[in-house]
């Protein structure tokens, strides 16, 4: 299901994700002990998805240009650089600038993966495949969260761990034989065509972004907000993503064979009511019953992006992949550009509990969307092979044969 090429993919993005998975919540930390306040804090991390919106455009231009390994090894190459700088100047106005600069590159590099992948895969195999990625993403995600517990007196290791890893993301790819994915013919996509094959896919990526964006961005402070040491806050921030390692593949697995988009509503309601629980909870709850619930909020949660990604991508050319890629990773940039700029703003007011009432409103909404969409397009059909979608953006000979959503 997976060929070689793939794989030394994957290998690629694993060591991505460990470095990226240090580095979010390091940033986060380093800040608040430098008491820049949960508000300031979210400005400095929202600049990650002020890069990555610029990325959208700008990464499939370079795809084109230089293809897939190129784009990213020089993407690998500037971030790991730019991680460096952070200890050398404690300022946010800085700090915003160089979580723009990793959030352009650290996105690119994605977006190279992601086309890849979609390219590379079927309507009839592509939730299991994303899957594959997904779990390597979040579980790399996840261990990178421990690294936060490696001693640091200088206030640098733990920085320079993150450019090491970053930097080692690029030689697999360079090294071992990969099949990149042609960029001939490669077409843009307006996201106005996304979403009259599927309104779904828009928004649900959007959501994805306002949700993610804030639980990765300030998870941390929301940890330290309820009374845990650090090192249960990285246990805590470390399990929800290694547990989508075991929740990933069947959740794939089960939208391949029914409407993604109630697997979807499904997924969404659940987390809503986990983080609902844990809000009624309260003070209430002991370390090891908080953990647990966040847990399983992530374990639940974190999966929705990828089936969205998929039932985009059932929807979409081959030759749409590539453009494709950049306007969903957009989408997801502007949500999680807001995110935690939002939820910054609410815990700063009340505390903890913004992070968690905030969450229940993003997942009961996009619940709540997908039952609609789901009751205005009852009959749900996959391709069969073909790989179109309903409308297409561009003039071309071959005719859609799916109906939207």
């Amino acid at each position: 299901m997976i060929n070689r090429s793939l794989w030394v993919l994957l290998v690629c993005v694993a060591m991505l994700c460990l470095g990226q998975g240090l580095s979010g919540s390091l940033v986060s930390l380093a800040a608040d002990r430098n008491s820049f306040g949960t508000d300031v804090t979210g400005f400095v991390m929202a600049g990650y998805s002020a890069g990555l919106l610029l990325s959208a455009y700008l990464t499939p231009r370079l795809v084109r240009s230089v293809g897939h390994v190129r784009t990213f090894a020089g993407l690998a190459s500037t971030v790991s650089t730019a991680i460096l700088l952070f200890p050398l100047w404690v300022e946010p106005g800085f700090w915003f600038l160089l979580r723009v600069i990793s959030g352009l590159c650290v996105s690119g590099m994605f977006i190279v993966c992601e086309s890849w992948l979609n390219s590379a895969s079927s309507n009839q195999n592509r939730g299991q495949v994303m899957s594959f990625y997904m779990i390597v993403t979040y579980g790399a995600l996840g261990l990178g969260q421990l690294l936060l517990n490696v001693s640091d007196e200088s206030g640098f290791v733990r920085f320079i761990i993150v450019s090491c890893l970053l930097s080692m993301s690029l030689v697999p790819l360079i090294l071992l034989p990969a099949e990149a994915p042609s960029v001939e013919g490669a077409r843009p996509i307006a996201i106005r065509d996304i979403w009259e094959a599927s309104p779904l896919a828009v928004i649900g990526v959007f959501a994805c972004g306002l949700a993610q964006g804030a639980f990765f961005a300030l998870g941390v402070v929301f940890g330290l907000a309820k009374g845990l040491p650090l090192v249960s806050v990285s246990i805590m921030m470390a399990l929800p993503p290694l547990g989508v390692i075991f929740s990933q593949y069947p959740i794939g697995w089960i939208s391949d064979r029914f409407d993604r988009r109630t697997i979807i509503m499904l997924l969404s309601l659940v987390s809503a009511v986990i983080a609902a629980i844990t809000l009624a909870g309260g003070n209430y709850l002991s370390r090891l019953l908080l953990i647990s619930l966040v847990t399983a909020f992530g374990v639940i949660a974190l999966p929705i992006y990828s089936l969205v990604v998929a039932h985009a991508n059932d929807h979409l050319r081959k030759d749409q992949v590539l453009g494709a890629a950049a306007k969903l990773i957009l989408l997801y940039g502007v949500g999680s550009l807001i995110g935690p700029l939002v939820v910054g703003a609410m815990m700063r007011r009340i505390g903890g509990d913004g992070f968690l009432i905030y969450m229940i409103a993003v997942q009961a909404s996009l619940a709540g969307f997908a039952l609609w969409r789901r009751w205005r397009k009852p009959d749900h059909l996959k391709a069969q092979g073909s790989d179109v979608m309903t409308v297409s953006p561009v003039a071309t000979t071959a005719k859609a044969s799916l109906t939207p959503e």
